[in-house]
This record gives C-alpha cells, sequence and structure tokens, in this order.
C-alpha cells in the first residue's frame, strides 16, 4: 500500500483531530487513576504536530512520521511524550528505509517500534499501558490471512477495553494497586484512537450497500 506525502499529511492531520476531539476523555479516564492531565498533554501535542504539517509537505512520508515524533516529545508532557515520541520515530526510520509500505513492511517496523517504546518506558504487556493495545494491534498486521484497516481498529478498542480489568503496574496508576482495576488506561484508549484514525483514514469509505472495505482494504 504505497502512499504519497499528501496521503500521509491527511492521515496524520486526521489522527491529530481525533486525539483533540477525545482530549476531555482521555482527561477523564486520567482523572480516575492518575495526574488527570493526560487528555491536556495529548491535544497539546498533536495540536503541534498539526500546525507543522504544511512546513513538512516536501519531505518524505518516513521524515514526516520522524518529525511528527520529535514534535511529541518536546510538547506532550510527562511519560506520554517521550513514549509517543518514540514509536513515531522509530515507524518513520523504518519506513525510510524501505520504497513501499506493504503489510510485511508496516508490521515489521511497528515490531520495532514497539520494542523501542518497551525499552524506553521500561514496560511489557499486561502492565496498563499503550503497549496493551500495540501488541494486539501489530499480531493482527503480522497475520498474512488478516489486514482489514477496519478490523484493525476494532482491534484496537478491544484491546483498549481489555485494560481495565488489568492492574496498573507503571506509571501513578500503579501506586494505586489493585484499585487501578475497573478503569480503562488512558494511554491505552489515546493509543486505540490513533491507531483507529489512521485505519479509517487510510482505509477510505465504505461503498454504499457494500460490508467490505473499499479498494484500499487492508495492507498491501
Amino acid at each position: 500500500m504505497p502512499f504519497t506525502n499528501a496521503e500521509l499529511l491527511v492521515v496524520i492531520d486526521r489522527v491529530c483531530q481525533a486525539v483533540i476531539d477525545h482530549a476531555d476523555e482521555l482527561t477523564a479516564l486520567d482523572r480516575a487513576i492518575g495526574d488527570a492531565d493526560h487528555g491536556l498533554n495529548m491535544e497539546r501535542g498533536f495540536r503541534a504536530v498539526q500546525s507543522q504539517l504544511e512546513k513538512w509537505r516536501d519531505l518524505a512520508p518516513g521524515a514526516v512520521i520522524s518529525e511528527a515524533g520529535k514534535t511529541l516529545v518536546m510538547t506532550i508532557g510527562g511519560a506520554s511524550g517521550p513514549l509517543y515520541g518514540t514509536l513515531f520515530m522509530r515507524l518513520g526510520q523504518e519506513f525510510s528505509r524501505v520504497p513501499e509500505a506493504t503489510q510485511a513492511d508496516l508490521a515489521a517496523a511497528l515490531r520495532v517500534a514497539i520494542d523501542a517504546v518497551k525499552a524506553r518506558g521500561k514496560s511489557q504487556v499486561g502492565q496498563k499501558t499503550l503497549l496493551d493495545v500495540l501488541e494486539p494491534v501489530h499480531a493482527h498486521l503480522a497475520e498474512p490471512t488478516k489486514g482489514s484497516l477496519r478490523e484493525l481498529a476494532a482491534v484496537a478498542d478491544a484491546a483498549a477495553q481489555a485494560t481495565i480489568a488489568l492492574k496498573a503496574e507503571r506509571g501513578r496508576a500503579s501506586f494505586l494497586g489493585e484499585r487501578s482495576r475497573g478503569h480503562m488506561d488512558p494511554g491505552a484508549r489515546s493509543c486505540a484512537l490513533i491507531v483507529a484514525a489512521a485505519a479509517h483514514s487510510l482505509a477510505g469509505p465504505v461503498p454504499s450497500g457494500s460490508t467490505q472495505d473499499n479498494a484500499k482494504e487492508g495492507l498491501r
């Protein structure tokens, strides 16, 4: 699924807008188990990315993703800035090495980016973080018989919902111990929003009267 710089800028813009539109929800989730600033921090970071998109119009797609990551590191407060910044920067670096973004390329790039996030946050799956969304998303992309972008959005949403039952073992939420159960992780929710916005943007609208994605269904 090769894409142009112009198409990527549209995708990133929609990702930014999804985060901005759900800032209050993210803050409410963080209020229950954290500092109540995840929504504010994420909104600030993704507004900053959005404001830079026109300046990146002449860059290669991989460079655009990397620049978005650098901007997030500099503008998102708390732990989320380094984690999301690392995710985007490593994705950008990996995409700069391939001529086309095939499903295999995306899965491989995401694997590298996830491992970098794990190292940066010293965290693993099951600890109630954005990794609990990223790993199922990667597993979906890495399965050759799968690949529908709309299914990918559903995978991310279900993974975020699954963090409700988990006990937090990283960040301020970990101080709550067992009391952190019963609340969705705000980082997992913001990650699911990002995945869903990107997936739906790349897939395009569902044709009238069809239950399948359009010609861009799946990553190929």
